[in-house]
């Protein structure tokens, strides 16, 4: 094996097990935890979050703005600022953070390629993993829009087992 292609096959491996990118564990993490501290459309400011949840701020404040542009959150600066929820945390889905912070990617390409499952070649041919992983995504996408926020701070609040 070519060294170069070795190195873009260990890449391949180890982006492939990162389903989901660091800035979207983030916000679903930032979100539930805004869920589970907030009160009646209390704030939560950057720094409580970031601290509290170990993240670094600046980081975090970009993710939650971006989170705030698609109606999520609410933001608001001053010393009574902060974040909070505009929406029910039963109507948030993990799908919804996906969608905005990671886009439709995992979804929607194949595993192998670098485009939609439906574009492979000028054929349109598909992949050797096709069919296994389009069964797959389909239980993720199940997955991701069933499980709301309002269900992570449930369960969450059930045990000490369980960690935001």
């Amino acid at each position: 094996m070519k060294e170069g292609t070795e190195k873009e096959l260990i890449k391949f491996q180890l982006k492939s097990t990162d389903m989901l990118s660091s800035s979207c564990k983030y916000g679903i993490r930032a979100v539930t935890y805004i869920a589970s501290k907030s009160k009646e459309g209390g704030k939560i400011g950057i720094r409580q979050i970031s601290e509290d949840l170990n993240l670094p701020t600046p980081f975090l404040a970009k993710i939650l703005q971006l989170l705030a542009k698609q109606k999520i959150l609410s933001s608001s600066k001053g010393p009574h600022g902060g974040f909070a929820l505009l929406k029910d945390p039963r109507k948030i889905t993990l799908l919804d953070i996906i969608v905005t912070i990671d886009g439709n990617d995992l979804l929607e390409n194949c595993i192998i390629h670098n485009t939609t499952c439906s574009c492979v070649g000028e054929e349109k041919l598909i992949c050797p993993i096709h069919d296994e992983y389009a069964r797959q995504r389909g239980s993720l996408l199940k997955l991701f829009s069933t499980k709301t926020i309002y269900s992570l701070v449930k369960s969450a609040n059930k045990t000490d087992d369980i960690i935001i």
